[in-house]
């Protein structure tokens, strides 16, 4: 997974209008329930699909970075028995368009999509099925600050990244990665079990960021 691309103006927290689904995780070091954002129906509509469809179960958070990030979704770790072999690189065989939403932020529990890097993938196109969540830290904002700036370097004034007061005190009370806020596709939010997350992405790993202890998933839809 590539860091950061992008898209520019102002970032926040979407206002979706009508029902949001739920889809629960559960996982062998405990359970989040996600949110997904009606802003990005490609991204939400296709989890769902995959998660009627039981493509998650028994796959692996194979890929955790404490400070950073959890990602899974590669069909390929269900029966990933040999560590010396990467994961990754598995998927249902297709990409989703970018839906790449200026009101969203990489704050903690972000739901986002997994995608190849900009060198081959410039459209940003999301993989079909590998995802993370946020962990990440919190910021002062004199160092968000000098991220903005550091990001804006290389933009024409259309497309310069600017936070609101309320999107730097999230960043500074809640946590997240803002450095990868407009390069990725944002679809949902944790909206519970922030300790399970928390407990995944501090599990002790192996050289290839996969957790010594397997961390497998079940998903259903709540709602």
């Amino acid at each position: 997974m590539a860091l950061l691309a992008g898209l520019g103006t102002t970032f926040g927290q979407a206002k979706t209008a009508g029902k949001r689904h739920l889809v629960e995780i559960n996982t062998t070091a405990g359970r989040m329930v996600v949110e997904l954002y009606n802003e990005t129906p490609l991204h939400r509509d296709n989890f769902l699909k995959l998660v009627r469809q039981h493509f998650y179960d028994s796959t692996l958070f194979h890929r955790v970075i404490p400070g950073f990030m959890i990602q899974g979704g590669d069909p390929d770790s269900r029966k990933a028995e040999d560590r010396a072999v990467p994961l990754g690189q598995g998927g249902p065989g297709y990409t989703v368009p970018a839906e790449i939403n200026p009101e969203l932020i990489h704050r903690k529990g972000a739901l986002a999509a997994a995608r190849l890097g900009d060198d081959v993938n410039p459209e940003k196109r999301s993989s079909g099925s590998q995802f993370y969540i946020v962990q990440g830290r919190t910021w002062r904002p004199t160092d968000l600050a000098q991220l903005e700036a550091r990001i804006n370097e290389d933009r024409p004034g259309s497309l310069a990244m600017h936070y609101t007061p309320d999107q730097v005190q999230t960043y500074a009370n809640l946590g997240g990665a803002p450095h990868l806020d407009g390069g990725y596709t944002i679809f949902g939010q944790v909206v519970s079990g922030m300790e399970a997350l928390d407990l995944i992405a501090n599990q002790p790993c192996d050289n290839l960021d996969r957790p010594l202890a397997d961390v497998r998933m079940w998903m259903r839809v709540l709602q």
